[in-house]
């Protein structure tokens, strides 16, 4: 039993369910000395990976206080993880010989170090990733889990949101199509969030525009710039808003009001200057706006 054990794994759930255990136990026994080495993403409080290393790091010892618990950054080279993995031990435990384990679809397919890995068989049918599905959704009152949920959002790093802006223009860009919403009755150029399906910045003004003013037709998008965007729901936040604004010519089509625009108009540029100045436009797209009229304007 002179081989240190050595278990990769990741540990992403609230708790260590029983196959947990049973790779733990099934190693203990084997060996005086067990590892857990704990994959760290570089992504923080993800969905895929919500705990961070000390949280895990506590979770283990507190069930297994004498196993050894050891943090590895994730790596986009495989030779390289291996090598830092083969670094990182031989480091801890200088002169030590280690024998690797882990259950099926784990770390051995990318491994490619020097020291020997083992398969173990897997007991039952248990999976962190179902875990996490099971009670994404669960709200407990209690302080702990209010708590954790603060530890968790101060403990990600401060988030840009990409959104994207669409100037539609029509009879040679002297007019240019708004919309205005409800919630405060304002002109603005029709937009939103980008989607984590979206292809690229111009798939997601493209689906923007037709799903806030229906499916006329437009000439490809032409990128016009971007700028911070001062909305309201992030005036007090620190995450904020950077949208890209992009400008196309309309073909053909009846453009309505949908999704949260209650109503699309045209305007030429000239009456939307005097808007400006009569804050009927919205604030947040001031900005846009004026980088338009300044470019396309006819003096």
């Amino acid at each position: 039993m002179s081989k240190i054990g050595v278990i990769i794994a990741r540990f992403q759930s609230p708790y260590l369910h029983e196959g947990h255990k049973n790779l733990v136990e099934s190693v203990k026994v084997k060996h005086n000395t067990t590892v857990i080495v704990l994959g760290v993403s570089p992504v923080r409080g993800s969905k895929r990976n919500p705990l961070d290393f000390q949280t895990r790091e506590r979770m283990i010892k507190k069930v297994y206080p004498d196993v050894v618990v050891l943090p590895l950054s994730d790596h986009p080279l495989d030779t390289k993880w291996s090598q830092n993995l083969d670094t990182l031990l031989a480091n801890t435990f200088p002169g030590s010989s280690f024998k690797l384990y882990g259950s099926r679809d784990s770390f051995k397919s990318y491994y490619s170090g020097n020291n020997e890995t083992i398969e173990l068989p897997e007991t039952g049918n248990y999976s962190a990733t179902l875990i996490r599905e099971q009670i994404s959704d669960k709200v407990m009152d209690s302080e702990e889990f209010r708590t954790g949920i603060i530890y968790a959002y101060s403990n990600t790093y401060l988030k840009v949101y990409p959104t994207v802006d669409i100037a539609v223009f029509k009879n040679d860009r002297t007019e240019l199509l708004l919309g205005r919403k409800d919630i405060d009755n304002k002109w603005r150029l029709l937009g939103g969030f980008s989607d984590p399906t979206d292809n690229s910045y111009e798939e997601a003004a493209a689906r923007e525009l037709r799903e806030e003013c229906g499916d006329i037709v437009t000439t490809p998008m032409q990128y016009e710039g971007s700028f911070r965007v001062a909305d309201w729901r992030y005036k007090s936040e620190q995450d904020k808003i950077i949208t890209t604004l992009f400008s196309t010519d309309y073909i053909e089509g009846e453009a309505i009001g949908s999704d949260d625009i209650a109503e699309v108009r045209w305007f030429t540029l000239e009456t939307i200057q005097k808007m400006i100045e009569a804050e009927q436009t919205a604030p947040e797209h001031t900005k846009h706006l004026k980088v338009l009229l300044n470019k396309y304007i006819t003096n």
